[in-house]
């Protein structure tokens, strides 16, 4: 049977069982290519001499770059009012068991792979380790293998071995090129990522066998998966373990204490593959696994998971607020800004929902950015010390305007990209549980003391070495060069761009975000917390004075000045469409 007639047959299985299928079948392998391109990239470094450090830059270069195009073809093929997966390209290659090539990508992944390909050509471009360049370049596209190869599989088998396989290049990233003590922090990575990673791998199997007891059917199919009947304890265990592995990787309060060391030792490409891409992983399992396959947990462990949440946020504002290392520093704000993504995927509202992807997809880039400018200071410096460096602004104009403009994205000022996630995670998250989202709010105003209070120390601060300035009548800090302006260029523009026109994003994300919402609704009921309830065990019909809190968010979404949405009118019904139609009538 030729192939097309065969997807064609699943499909019509699919449709005809009420399981949600794809929308639509890859009219060229389009994600398989995004996948392949840096592994046969990776390969062919491997047969150039290691002295040929400029082929195997190029080479890595143009595999990454070749990997954005390919991402951007995606995007133009996407289908914008479309909530199932799409381009999906599936090969069965262990049907006895079950197991199959299958990937696919919807509005959730849509954007984490268009981030993935944006960031990895950055991490070579801003690279400047020279020795070994050859295995640096290869384990810096073996991450990028496991990274999209994460956000695109179907098949839980295939996502655990790409989420597996993106530790092994990012500790050897951080053994053979970090910062000093960069080996303790490197096994601390490993040992507590594995570990995560067992509850996951015991998670997938026991998913599996129920499913098989059930059907007859041996399958890691999640469209499959998410049709197994589960008991109240069953869901709730089988959640915990999913959920064990996605905090260690996000990182999640508590489960954090690797990641500051991590950040802080790793180089400059690893701490973007790091920080900015994997930790990625770890929210996007929470959003793409644990609300569509364990909704009955989501909804009776989302106030434990709102409380992490929040908890994260204050607790990694007021340690960064603490830490006299920029790296640290950004690293603990990057906890905080975890705190967020979780608070705003168990609020169960379409508003902090899309905020929550949204999120995903602007703290990787401004992260990246963060954390670039401190590799570029650390390498003219030595030293990310506040207290070593200073006086900065002089010196240095264009970093500071840079590390300005970044840093305000950061706290989350309106017209950057930080804003409108932040504000639809907490405008969705107040809908329902209204205290977390006050309580987070705290965790805003932390962000804009220790962000500004960095800054201030760094480039406003007195000089570290004014007499050194006042001997030669130099500056002894370089500003941006040439190169290193056009690998922040970039990212400084979609950080501007997100910032004032978010709406092409959000307008592909909402139908996705609309199908979990009601997925998780339509198992849950009566129990998902309904517009105006003021907590997930309220039962009770919610006061008439509770609605217009609902028209004061449409307002506010649809204007312009404040968020940047664009039409109006777009604004207002892709609010209405992520509230779900049972919600929203009651």
């Amino acid at each position: 049977m030729p192939l097309h007639a065969l997807a064609a047959l699943v499909l019509a299985v699919r449709t005809q069982t009420g399981l949600a299928g794809p929308a639509n079948t890859a009219p060229f392998p389009f994600l398989n290519t995004l996948i392949l391109v840096p592994a046969a990239a990776a390969l062919v470094i491997l047969f150039v001499p290691k002295k040929q450090t400029a082929l195997i830059r190029t080479i890595g270069l143009v595999a990454a770059m070749g990997v954005l195009g390919i991402a951007a073809a995606v995007l133009d093929q996407f289908k914008t009012s479309t909530a199932g997966y799409q381009l999906v390209e599936t090969h069965p290659f262990a049907s006895g068991l079950g197991i199959s090539w299958n990937v696919g990508v919807d509005g959730v992944s849509l954007f984490l792979v268009l981030m993935v390909a944006v960031l990895f050509p950055i991490a070579l471009a801003g690279a400047t380790e020279k020795e070994n360049t050859k295995a640096f370049t290869v384990w810096v596209l073996i991450a990028e293998v496991g990274c999209m190869g994460s956000f695109l599989s179907l098949d839980l088998l295939l996502f655990f071995l790409f989420f597996e396989l993106t530790l092994i290049p990012v500790y050897f990233l951080m053994v053979g090129w970090g910062r000093e003590r960069r080996g303790p922090a490197a096994t601390k990575f490993f040992l507590y990522t594995f570990a995560g990673s067992a509850f996951l791998l015991v998670g997938i199997l026991s998913l599996v066998f129920i499913h098989a007891s059930q059907s007859g059917v041996t399958t890691f199919d999640v469209i499959q998966l998410a049709h197994t009947h589960l008991s109240g304890t069953a869901d709730v265990v089988l959640f915990l373990a999913f959920t064990a592995a996605f905090a260690v990787k996000a990182p999640m309060f508590p489960f954090h204490t690797w990641s500051p060391d991590a950040y802080a030792t790793s180089p400059a490409g690893g701490v973007v593959v790091l920080a900015a891409v994997m930790a990625k992983l770890g929210t996007y399992g929470i959003v793409r696994f644990d609300l569509s396959l364990f909704p009955h947990a989501v909804v009776v462990l989302a106030p434990l998971l709102l409380s992490l949440g929040v908890a994260g946020i204050i607790y990694g504002g007021i340690v960064a607020a603490a830490q006299r290392d920029l790296g640290r520093l950004v690293a603990y704000s990057s906890l905080a800004h975890m705190g967020f993504i979780i608070l705003g995927a168990f609020a169960l509202t379409g508003e902090a929902l899309s905020g929550a992807v949204l999120q995903m997809v602007n703290h990787g880039l401004y992260t990246a950015a963060l954390f670039l400018l401190i590799a570029m200071i650390y390498r003219r410096r030595g030293t990310t010390d506040v207290r070593n460096l200073g006086g900065l602004q002089r010196k240095a104009p264009m970093m500071a305007a840079v590390f300005t403009l970044v840093m305000l994205a950061s706290i989350g000022v309106p017209g950057l990209n930080g804003f409108i996630g932040e504000f639809l995670i907490l405008a969705g998250t107040f809908l329902t549980h209204r205290w977390w989202a006050i309580v987070a709010l705290v965790g805003v105003v932390l962000a804009a003391v220790y962000l500004l209070w960095g800054y201030q120390q760094v480039f406003h601060g007195p000089s570290a070495d004014a007499a050194a300035d006042e001997r030669s009548g130099t500056r002894l800090f370089r500003d941006l060069t040439l190169a290193e302006g056009l690998v922040m260029a970039p990212l400084v523009v979609l950080i501007v761009f997100l910032g004032v026109y978010p709406q092409p994003v959000l307008a592909r994300i909402t139908p996705t975000v609309d199908h979990i919402i009601n997925q998780v609704e339509a198992v849950a009921h009566p129990h998902i917390p309904a517009l105006g309830r003021a907590s997930l065990s309220a039962h009770t019909t919610p006061a008439p004075t509770r609605q217009p809190h609902h028209f004061t968010l449409h307002a506010v979404l649809a204007s312009q000045t404040i968020v940047g949405i664009g039409d109006p009118g777009a604004g207002t019904a892709a609010v209405q469409g992520r509230i779900p139609t049972k919600v929203a009538s009651r």
